[in-house]
């Protein structure tokens, strides 16, 4: 993750964790989609750029063996406060601590959206190497026609076009499995997508 990435964050830290760090802030349709995303996992999971913490403690709420990291040390400050008993930890998701096939799921909810074209199969192949086969994953971030950088509210961003962000999931050793789209509520309409995929059993 590059270094103003990580500046960025940390200086607007708090506000960020007001506006977003909690699951009041979160669409109902992507609480939907987590919740039965998670649901057919099998085996820890890991909150791959967790942020304030929320969607973690959220899944360790429905019972489900979940850990959550950050390259913010404000955030996992917090995580920490807010959600006592689940693990946090500050780290990068471009270099996991996590053993081989040690998981059984990666959520990585608008994690990717800062790394740009170049860089995005460094995090994608991290999670290829920890998660067990068949382990799912699960991708939340900003769509457009093309990809392209766009002014994100903290630091520069990128929009993907679904497919385009899909095979590249695909060259990271991932089958997918679906693709979710929709658009958010104005004032700022913004365009949103998901991709659920599950690592490649080899020999398959």
């Amino acid at each position: 993750m590059p270094s103003d990435v990580q500046t960025s964050y940390s200086k607007r830290a708090e506000e960020y964790t007001t506006l977003f760090g909690s699951m009041e802030s979160v669409h109902p349709s992507d609480v939907q989609l987590v919740t039965a995303w998670a649901g057919q996992i099998d085996g820890p999971i890991l909150d791959a750029g967790c942020g304030p913490g929320h969607w973690t403690g959220y899944l360790a709420e429905k019972g489900h063996d979940s850990r959550g990291v950050d390259h913010v040390r404000a955030f996992i400050a917090h995580a920490r406060e807010v959600h006592p008993g689940v693990p946090f930890d500050v780290g990068s998701i471009d270099v996991l601590p996590d053993a081989p096939g040690s998981l059984g799921g990666v959520l990585a909810w608008y994690s990717l959206i800062h790394h740009k074209p170049a860089t995005i199969a460094r995090p994608l192949g991290e999670f290829a190497r920890v998660l067990r086969p068949g382990g799912g994953l699960l991708l939340g971030f900003f769509t457009g026609p093309a990809v392209e950088p766009f002014e994100h509210a903290v630091v520069g961003a990128y929009r993907w076009p679904p497919e385009v962000l899909a095979e590249e999931v695909r060259r990271a050793g991932f089958e997918v499995v679906e693709i979710h789209t929709r658009t958010g509520a104005a004032p700022k309409p913004r365009p949103h997508g998901a991709i659920l995929a599950r690592l490649r059993v080899t020999g398959r």
